[in-house]
């Protein structure tokens, strides 16, 4: 897919280009983000260089990733990085993919992710054709697990030994969001399993 720009009311949403390669570089010295995500710990400018110039354009490329800075429309100031991935899955009848994110220290408590995860959603839905969007996160990680709430996710429970981090196994939380969450129609019926109670 070739790559796309999304706005909100405060941010745009772009593909990173080689000229942030600092910020992202300076966000991920915080040690809360390698700390629940993949990004490597210590964090160099040559990671930041291959994320920004490699990884994230392969995504739009090849349909795996399809990464996002988050950027302030007023200041371009870097807020953050969202992405959508597992886009095998939207070749299937299940047409499922994943959110992911992380937030700059400085932009965390302000909504900012909150409000790009709302127009993520809406164009992996509306756009794409998404028909579950999944999230998860190490269990613990409550600032992930609060974007995730007010984006509209349901949370499902726990997965045990789904994360594989830093050479241990971890438990992680994890939710969906449909379309019909959002009063959106979806393609294919969905079919809940009837409560008994």
């Amino acid at each position: 897919m070739e790559p796309i720009q999304l706005t909100t009311e405060r941010l745009v949403l772009r593909p990173f280009t080689p000229a942030d390669v600092p910020a992202v570089h300076s966000a991920c010295q915080d040690p809360d983000i390698p700390r629940y995500t993949h990004v490597p710990s210590p964090y160099s400018l040559e990671h930041a260089r291959a994320f920004v110039e490699e990884m994230s354009p392969n995504g739009w490329r090849d349909d795996s990733m399809y990464n996002f800075g988050l950027f302030g429309r007023d200041d371009d100031r870097l807020v953050g990085s969202m992405g959508l991935h597992r886009l095998a899955e939207l070749r299937t009848p299940e047409r499922q993919a994943e959110l992911g994110y992380w937030t700059a220290k400085e932009a965390r408590g302000r909504g900012h992710t909150v409000e790009a995860a709302h127009e993520v959603i809406r164009w992996a839905f509306e756009d794409l054709g998404v028909e579950r969007l999944e999230w998860y996160a190490e269990a613990g990680n409550e600032g992930s697990r609060r974007v995730a709430l007010k984006a509209g996710f349901r949370m499902e429970g726990i997965q045990r030994a789904k994360i594989h981090h830093n050479g241990t196994r971890r438990d992680a939380w994890t939710g969906s969001l449909l379309p019909s969450d959002l009063g959106m129609p979806s393609p294919t019926p969905y079919l809940p399993f009837p409560e008994r109670g």
